[in-house]
């Protein structure tokens, strides 16, 4: 089944070390009750490794282990990612991330410039997009009237090794991460194991 599990706004910079997720909507039924807040930490981390590593202006999808991060980066600095599953549509994210972004903006102004903690600019409408975009044929009726739909046909497509530095792998920027708790490094680790040893060819 086709499912977003996700969608983030976020602010960038380079007056910031570090991304800051402003606002965050889930749906995380699709797994365990006690794994749902490891997951939501991971997803969190994926959100701020994957747009610091997109320029301004830049959209691009990263797969990793059968999911997608959609990223979108604005000149301006303002950004969002959608986490979907692999045969989500990438257009239809693209767009989701579009009118999200302005509709953030229209609602909050320049406000979330100065924002630095996580979590902490309320905006509902981020859960109303995470149900009406759970359907990507139903919400790609809409998606045929927007004007800039071929923009999104300039997405980079890319792997997580080609999105990290040179040299950098995942599993260290995990290990050496500050935002995963010890749950969730173990959590990962076990997801991994049990994705390679599972693979029928």
């Amino acid at each position: 089944m086709v499912k977003v599990l996700a969608i983030s706004i976020v602010r960038t910079g380079d007056d910031i070390p570090d991304p800051v997720p402003m606002t965050l909507a889930t749906d995380l039924s699709s797994f365990g009750f006690f794994q749902r807040p490891t997951v939501k930490e991971m997803l969190t981390f994926l959100t701020k490794t994957f747009t610091k590593r997109t320029e301004p202006g830049q959209r691009q999808s990263i797969t990793h282990e059968g999911y997608v991060v959609h990223c979108y980066v604005r000149s301006d600095g303002l950004a969002g990612t959608v986490t979907t599953d692999l045969e989500y549509p990438a257009r239809v994210a693209f767009v989701l991330l579009g009118q999200l972004l302005d509709d953030f903006t229209q609602e909050k102004g320049d406000t979330w410039r100065t924002v630095t903690q996580p979590e902490s600019v309320p905006f509902p409408k981020v859960d109303e997009y995470l149900v009406k975009y759970q359907d990507p044929s139903a919400a790609d009726k809409v998606t045929k009237i927007q004007k800039d739909l071929d923009e999104t046909t300039q997405i980079l497509h890319k792997t997580i090794d080609s999105v990290l530095e040179r040299g950098t792998k995942l599993d260290s920027l995990v290990e050496r991460s500050n935002d995963l708790s010890a749950q969730s490094k173990m959590f990962y680790k076990q997801a991994k194991k049990t994705n390679s040893c599972c693979v029928i060819s």
